[in-house]
């Protein structure tokens, strides 16, 4: 860690940026879509972790959950490995928020909205480079200006929106792109990690990021908070590898059938994938030749490569 700061992206960090009211109203007034006029004031937290009513079933626990005074829900969660299982705990976090609102015997009335914020490190959405901000509501086939209010999942996938930021993919007009303060958290989340030496002008400038760059820099943690978030990292990277094993196994048991150069297209094909992923999570040169078995030369001539394809986030 040769930096200034640590990466917001980490558990320890992101969980520790947040806590602070002022900065995760602001976090959730960028990033959602909320009506003009119905911006958030105050929030209150509650218990990250949702327990079922039923002891047989499964707990789960998210980042941050808060409630808006007197009124909506709100989950936020940050992921850095994209899987179908997140998708499905995305839906099962945001069901358990709407049913533990109500006590027995209470009005479904009383019900509030819940919206759940999802910032993926990793890309899981099958669109273009530019198509960053993923906004789901239930709404009628048929008829899509027709909602039913209650469940609203937004997923923000943050290696796009770095290249879309950087310029590497093509820009069109966004929604989301015109809100100067999204524009300044999806960057204070996408270029500050632990090679930063000196932070953006416009995130120094800005209040709310520039109190969130403070508490990321590294002389404000203890040497065991630095110890567990290298440990974070570590079980990232292990998760990361387990996975992209797996895949190339499987691979390699269809290659062996006789599609040798299917099979070298695909095992590089892998590698480049590997090396994508490991640099969106801020690996330097020399970790990514050591996790993948590549030489350092390997490893820059695939990220240049990545960068004419579709973006290097290193």
């Amino acid at each position: 860690m040769t930096g200034k700061y640590l990466d917001p992206k980490a558990d320890l960090t992101f969980k520790l940026i947040f806590e602070h009211e002022d900065l995760l109203v602001s976090l959730l007034n960028a990033l959602l879509p909320l009506d003009e006029g119905k911006q958030i004031e105050h929030v209150e937290y509650l218990p990250s972790e949702l327990v079922p009513e039923n002891p047989g079933k499964k707990d789960s626990v998210v980042d941050v959950r808060c409630r808006e005074t007197g009124g909506r829900h709100f989950i936020v969660e940050m992921q850095l490995n994209w899987n179908n299982e997140f998708r499905q705990r995305v839906v099962l976090n945001a069901a358990k928020a709407v049913v533990k609102q109500l006590n027995p015997g209470e009005e479904y009335k009383l019900v509030q909205p819940v919206y759940s914020l999802n910032l993926i490190n990793d890309t899981g959405f099958e669109s273009g480079p530019d198509e960053f901000y993923h906004d789901y509501a239930i709404v009628d086939v048929a008829h899509q200006d027709r909602r039913i209010e209650g469940l609203r999942f937004v997923f923000i996938e943050l290696p796009k929106f770095f290249a879309w930021q950087s310029g590497i993919a093509e820009r069109k007009p966004k929604t989301i792109a015109e809100k100067k303060m999204a524009v300044l958290w999806l960057r204070f989340l996408t270029e500050i990690n632990v090679r930063t030496e000196e932070a953006p002008a416009e995130l120094l400038e800005n209040p709310a990021t520039a109190k969130a760059l403070k508490l990321l820099e590294k002389s404000a943690y203890s040497e065991a908070q630095l110890i567990a978030y290298d440990r974070f990292w570590d079980a990232v990277y292990r998760e990361r590898t387990f996975f992209n094993d797996g895949f190339k196994k499987g691979q390699i048991d269809g290659w062996e059938k006789g599609m040798e150069k299917g099979r070298e297209a695909g095992i590089l094909n892998e590698k480049k994938e590997t090396v994508r992923r490991l640099s969106a999570l801020g690996l330097t040169t020399e970790q990514m030749a050591l996790g993948t078995g590549l030489s350092t030369e390997e490893v820059d001539r695939l990220l240049s490569e990545l960068a004419k394809e579709f973006g290097s986030y290193s």
